[in-house]
């Protein structure tokens, strides 16, 4: 009996070349655990520099009825390359995953059997472990989750990756969030619905390098926190105010002794030392003000997230 039913998966692909052989392979081998789906894919090419796009049009070519493409103008980033993904999907399931095999194939199948069998509206992996990474990196990830979760409404699970399935209403709804700072993880859990979490241990990359350094992570987490929190602002303002106690103190402070011990020996450095904080304190604020103003200005842009040079 042939499948009825489509399970779209999106893969986000940046030099990926190594992997998409290795990825297409293992997929096919869980497609046929699964006899009452048929596996859509929808390769995104994330204007990798190698012949990823190579391998995308072969395998598109072998065949054209299952294996879709899209390939960008240039690098737009992850979170553009997973939209795309999600516009084009067409299956009533849909799956995001990463070609480098760190998401766990074989956990699709119990991803499918929780959403047909205990009624969740979406099934998430859960990473628990962190071996094999860098100490430093997965310190800060760690501070990361605990940060965010305690400054913002929407909750972020510590560990959960991209790799979900997810029902049809699920996709429409984040699809309706077109906001051009996109940050995933903070969508996920903002548009709710019903969501179980899979557990499992770090597994390495099948091949190739990770095109995440440690400062693009960085920069990462700080767009997470700025879309999906307000209390960076709450921060500044406070800062502000504080500075602005302890300088009044300081005031009063040199006041006093100059009326008790008459005209003090000229303090200069420390007058300077006090200066440079105030002035650090406000660029810091500045910073963090111009940080909400710039993803305002992006936005009102209303610049495409994405340009699709080509597809299939």
């Amino acid at each position: 009996m042939s499948a009825e039913k489509n399970l779209s998966v999106v893969i986000p692909c940046y030099n990926e070349q190594e992997t998409i052989p290795i990825f297409y392979k293992t997929m096919e081998g869980i497609n046929a655990q699964i006899p009452d789906y048929e596996i859509d894919y929808y390769f995104v090419d994330d204007g990798s520099k190698d012949n990823t796009l190579k391998e995308m049009r072969q395998l598109q070519a072998k065949n054209p009825k299952r294996v879709h493409y899209l390939s960008f103008s240039r690098n737009f980033g992850k979170e553009s390359a997973l939209l795309a993904g999600l516009d084009a999907a067409k299956g009533e399931l849909v799956a995001v995953m990463d070609v480098d095999l760190q998401d766990p194939p074989e956990l699709l199948i119990d991803m499918l059997a929780g959403i047909q069998k205990e009624d969740y509206d979406c099934v998430a992996a859960r990473r628990v472990s962190r071996d094999g990474e860098p100490p430093i990196r997965s310190f800060f990830a760690r501070m990361f989750y605990r940060l965010i979760n305690k400054i913002s409404e929407t909750p972020i699970v510590d560990g959960a990756r991209d790799f979900r399935l997810m029902t049809r209403p699920v996709v429409d709804s984040i699809l309706s969030m077109r906001e051009y700072n996109r940050f995933s993880k903070g969508i996920f859990g903002w548009v709710g619905y019903k969501t179980k979490y899979l557990e499992y241990k770090n597994v390495e990359r099948v091949a190739g390098e990770t095109s995440w350094s440690f400062w693009k992570l960085f920069r990462y987490s700080l767009d997470g926190i700025v879309s999906f929190s307000e209390f960076p602002l709450s921060i500044a303002s406070w800062i502000g105010f504080i500075s602005f106690v302890i300088s009044f103190i300081f005031l009063a402070f040199i006041v006093i002794r100059a009326a008790v011990h008459g005209d003090p020996t000229p303090g200069w450095p420390s007058m300077v030392s006090i200066f440079l904080m105030i002035g650090g304190l406000q660029l810091l604020c500045l910073g963090i003000v111009g940080k909400y103003i710039g993803n305002i200005y992006l936005e009102v842009k209303n610049r495409p997230r994405y340009i699709v040079k080509e597809k299939k």
